[in-house]
């Protein structure tokens, strides 16, 4: 790996990557269609995505589609957003208090 300064003060690896063609076609298609700005923030984003992934392992995609289709089947619910806001903030700070409920 080379290092050098990167904007911001912030040291930054080079890293070289062999991909399969199909692979770097996707990639590449994923820059063209703007939804990332060089294929170096594509990688980059795969990167954070998957240590968020591994770092809060509590849901699999099979569960989140899961409830997905409860809330679906469910209808509309009974507390209001700002309720919904109210409990989350909650969580949140019993969370960070290590409180769980």
């Amino acid at each position: 790996m080379n290092f050098s300064l990167a904007i911001g003060g912030m040291l930054m690896a080079s890293v070289t990557l062999s991909v399969p063609d199909a692979m770097k076609e996707w990639i590449d298609r994923q820059v063209i269609e703007g939804d990332y700005a060089s294929t170096g923030d594509y990688l980059r984003d795969l990167v954070r995505r998957d240590r968020e992934r591994r770092t809060h392992p509590d849901l699999s995609l099979d569960d989140l589609r899961r409830m997905v289709e409860e809330a679906r089947a469910g209808g509309p619910g009974e507390l209001s957003p700002d309720d919904i806001k109210a409990e989350a903030r909650r969580r949140a700070a019993a969370t960070r208090s290590g409180t769980r409920d």
